[in-house]
């Protein structure tokens, strides 16, 4: 029997920038900033939009400032 492959979705992408600092933080709070792959103030991520990140962004979003990302043509 033949396995199938599953479709991979592509999700539309965000870009995401730190903008306020995570000196006094909780270790929750950092730890999700560094799950996003965040470091020092207005650095940048780009992230697909899943499930998962939005929700990591939702805990820290006055923290963070989030843009969609506009689809490039090819």
């Amino acid at each position: 029997m033949a396995v199938k492959k599953q479709k991979k979705t592509q999700y539309p992408l965000i870009k995401i920038k730190l903008k306020k600092s995570i000196i006094g933080r909780t270790k929750k709070q950092r730890a999700i900033i560094n799950g996003l792959g965040l470091g020092k103030i207005d650095s940048e991520v780009t992230r697909e939009k899943r499930p998962e990140i939005l929700g990591m962004i939702n805990k820290v979003d006055f923290m963070l400032q989030v843009t969609d990302v506009e689809a490039q043509s090819a």
